[in-house]
Formats: C-alpha cells, sequence, structure tokens
C-alpha cells in the first residue's frame, strides 16, 4: 500500500495553505503513548480532555498534546506552552500544572483574542519546534516525524517538542514553530535547523511553508503568495486584513507594516488525480487553493496585477 506521504510526494502537492488554523495555541505536557484523538485517549483524563476540548470550540484556541523526544513518561507537573499567533504582537508563556483540570477554568475567548490574563510566566528560550508524531493517528506522522524530532533535540540550542496533531499527514514531517505559528512540510534535519535559526531573528523561511496559524488557509495561501513576491522575510511585516469569499474562491487582502498592500485571489480548484489524504483511507479529490493574481492596492507607482507561477 502506498503512504498518503509518498502519495502527495509523487503528485508535488502544493503545501502552501494547508496549515493548521489557530491564532491560540495551549499545549498541554502529556508524556506516554497518544491515541488517535489524544486528548481523549491517552494518560490525560478524558473528562478533562472533553471539558477543553468543548471550552476551545469556537474559539481560536486549538489545544494538543505535547512530550519531549528523550524524555520517558513518569509522575510530575505538567508543562503547558501558551502561544498567541497573530502578528506584531505574539507571545508564549509557559507554566507547570500539578492538573491539567486547572486549565479548564480558563478564559478561552480571552486567549483566543490574544488576552493571556496573567498565565505563567513569558517564555524566554529560543524558537519552539513542534513536530507531529503521532502515529496512532497517521503512521507517517511516526515514521517521519519521530526521527526528525530525535535529531533536532539531539542538536542542542533548540527547544524541541513531539505533538498530537498538526493536520496535513501526507506533507510528513510537519512541524509548527511558534511564536510566529507558521507551520512547514517534508522537512529534514538541515531544513528544521534553518527555519528554526530564521525564527531567531524574527524571519520566515518559504521553503516548505504551509503558513501561518492565524490565517484561515485562503489567508495563509495569499500571505505566502506576497512573501513569494516581495521576497519579504520579516515574519510580522505582514497581516491579513480580510477574506472575501466567492462562488468559487477568495479575495484576500494582505497589508504590510510599511504602509502597501495588496489584493490577492485565490481559487479553489480539485486537486486532481484522487490520492489518500491519510494512510489507510480511500483516495479523495481535496480542494487545491491556486493564487492567480496579486495586485498592488496602496501607492506603488505604476503597480499592476501579477500572475503568479500556479
Amino acid at each position: 500500500m502506498i503512504t498518503c506521504t509518498k502519495a502527495s510526494l509523487e503528485l508535488a502537492e502544493d503545501v502552501a495553505g494547508t496549515g493548521a488554523v489557530a491564532r491560540t495555541w495551549l499545549l498541554v505536557e502529556q508524556p506516554g503513548s497518544w491515541g488517535a484523538k489524544a486528548l481523549r485517549s491517552s494518560g490525560l483524563d478524558p473528562a478533562v480532555g472533553r471539558v477543553l476540548e468543548e471550552r476551545a470550540d469556537g474559539t481560536g484556541v486549538r489545544i494538543g498534546l505535547i512530550r519531549r523526544p528523550d524524555r520517558p513518561a513518569g509522575p510530575g507537573p505538567r508543562r503547558v506552552l501558551l502561544a498567541h499567533t497573530a502578528p506584531h504582537d505574539p507571545w508564549v508563556r509557559t507554566a507547570d500544572v500539578a492538573d491539567p483540570a486547572e486549565l479548564t477554568a480558563l478564559d478561552f475567548r480571552a486567549l483566543g483574542a490574544g488576552a493571556h490574563g496573567g498565565f505563567g510566566a513569558p517564555y524566554q528560550g529560543p524558537p519552539i519546534a513542534l513536530v507531529c508524531t503521532n502515529g496512532k493517528r497517521d503512521r507517517c506522522c511516526a515514521v517521519y516525524g519521530r526521527p526528525l524530532a530525535a535529531e533536532l533535540a539531539a542538536s542542542g540550542g533548540y527547544d524541541i517538542w513531539e505533538t498530537t496533531h498538526l493536520g496535513g499527514h501526507r506533507f510528513a514531517p510537519t512541524m509548527l514553530v511558534l511564536p510566529y505559528g507558521y507551520s512547514y512540510g517534508r522537512v529534514d534535519g538541515h531544513h528544521a535547523k534553518a527555519i528554526l535559526e530564521a525564527a531567531h531573528s524574527g524571519q520566515v523561511v518559504l521553503d516548505g511553508c504551509r503558513g501561518r496559524s492565524a490565517w484561515e488557509a485562503p489567508g495563509q495561501a495569499a500571505e505566502l503568495a506576497v512573501r513569494a513576491l516581495t521576497g519579504e522575510e520579516r515574519a510580522d511585516a505582514l497581516t491579513v486584513t480580510g477574506t472575501e469569499t466567492g462562488p468559487d474562491g477568495w479575495t484576500v487582502r494582505v497589508a504590510h507594516t510599511d504602509g502597501r498592500g495588496w489584493q490577492v485571489t485565490v481559487a479553489r480548484r480539485p486537486a486532481l488525480p484522487p490520492r489518500p489524504v491519510s494512510c489507510g483511507a480511500d483516495p479523495v479529490t481535496p480542494d487545491r487553493l491556486a493564487v492567480t493574481t496579486v495586485t498592488a492596492v496602496t501607492a506603488v507607482t505604476g503597480a499592476g496585477p501579477v500572475a503568479p507561477t500556479v
């Protein structure tokens, strides 16, 4: 049986616009094994997991479980990472909790809006990498993700965690980088280290980038298209300011901190031929997001529509 990762790679499937969506991430340390629905099938109390899922629903907060690649399961306090990924004021805060049930008292709507409410303390370390390794969700995540997480952890100098689910199994190994919330697919060790070094300087590596989690899929694709056109690498230089949905796609507005702006047309097209989006699943035809035009809409002399490579 062909794996979902191999099928996607053979079809040269574009990863842009496929990143997990979350303005704020709540990541809870849970060593040991994880099930396919990890919040309800791991060492975490399933009742707590269920309440956390319910509290987070519709708030812009995404919850995941994390563990260290080199740390065995054991009792003790759990590390919690709370990260807001919107531009201009991204932050990461961290705390140790004796019981994850304490997290059910958080104000999830406020967290999604970027207000941490004094939770924990500011994180002071290097950029954080979260590598999806949940083989019970999809075997490609374990086969490709665990070696990557182990390599990065052994290299030193990075803050590396395994995590339960970042979406896009077929792009494994997948990685999310905090505080900026950019996710990546088909990452090897050399590539991952370059991504983390760039993040340390507040920059984004475009190669293999799936998008910033603060934006929905069309916004992710549009922002990355503007980066490709302009060569802008600074993580917080661009903001998605609006998205309008049409019959065949979206019109997305992207703004630069220097006053420039662009209107980006993102079309929805079928990704043919059909392919499995997860190992063992029947082949389907997922949507493919294709950026068709990028138009400057503020004072840029002589600017006009630009047709990017599709």
